[in-house]
């Protein structure tokens, strides 16, 4: 695969991860307030609360924060993956341009 497509592919799994963060981080964030403030906690649907065991809701938190993580982190080591790779030591000698190249000046 082309070094160029391990860096898009990195980008698009950071990408990925900050959007699922964005989205659905702050209802964990607010988990983690109630249990810290409060010792309680709830879940609001539909206008009600529902209380919910803070213990259960941490671990949730620290499921979708593994996630999130992970997926930054396999983005990262694609586009490490990509600076690193060969770039230009592939070329074919029939498409090199210069001295000796297979292009006529």
């Amino acid at each position: 695969m082309s070094d160029i497509r391990f860096t898009l592919i990195g980008i698009v799994f950071i990408f990925v991860g900050f959007l699922i963060l964005g989205i659905f981080g702050q209802d964990h964030y607010n988990f983690a307030i109630q249990a810290k403030e409060f010792g309680d906690c709830y879940k609001f649907m539909d206008g009600k609360q529902v209380e919910v065991s803070c213990s259960d809701a941490m671990q949730e938190r620290a499921a979708f924060f593994g996630l999130v993580i992970t997926l930054i982190g396999v983005g990262i080591f694609f586009i490490i993956k990509g600076v690193y790779g060969k770039w230009d030591q592939d070329v074919k000698p029939q498409d090199k341009v210069g001295p000796d190249s297979s292009f006529p000046i």
